[in-house]
């Protein structure tokens, strides 16, 4: 069991000081802004949406070692998806960080994501790990208001 913590916090490390997708795609026609007001993080999500399908997106911002992970992963999950398969990923996603459910296959279909199953360990880092989730789907709603995990 500690080589596999010791993975996961090398892929969160990973992710948190190399972040993946962190710009703005050149053809996005979605923003929005996400802030964290307990932990300070703060992004912004930027998605190009081509019908129904998440063509490109980036993000910009700071944050947590959780938050910025969990934004950075999010952006390669989600690259080339329906808007549909996002919600059904969104859904998995915060079943596994938020229940005390065994979240049971769904942490096998949330790929290099499950790394995120021991945040629900610790409730205050829950809003890290969901801030950028949240922003995407105000982004994908186009909503202009600030989201906040408050």
């Amino acid at each position: 069991m500690s080589e596999l913590r010791d993975l996961y916090q090398e892929v969160i490390l990973d992710h948190y000081k190399r972040p993946r997708n962190q710009r703005r795609p050149a053809g996005a026609n979605r923003d929005a802004q996400g802030h964290n007001p307990l932990c300070g993080d703060r992004v912004t999500i930027s998605i190009e949406l081509d019908g129904d399908r998440i063509k490109d997106v980036g993000f910009s911002g700071s944050g947590c070692a959780i938050s910025t992970a969990s934004t950075s992963m999010m952006t390669e999950a989600i690259k080339g998806k329906t808007v549909k398969e996002v919600e059904a990923l969104f859904a998995r996603f915060h079943h596994l960080v938020t229940s005390s459910d065994d979240p049971g296959p769904d942490v096998e279909a949330l790929d290099k994501l499950a790394v995120f199953q021991g945040v629900r360990e610790f409730p205050v880092r829950v809003k890290c790990a969901t801030l950028a989730w949240h922003t995407l789907r105000a982004a994908l709603e186009a909503k202009p208001d600030l989201i906040s995990t408050e």
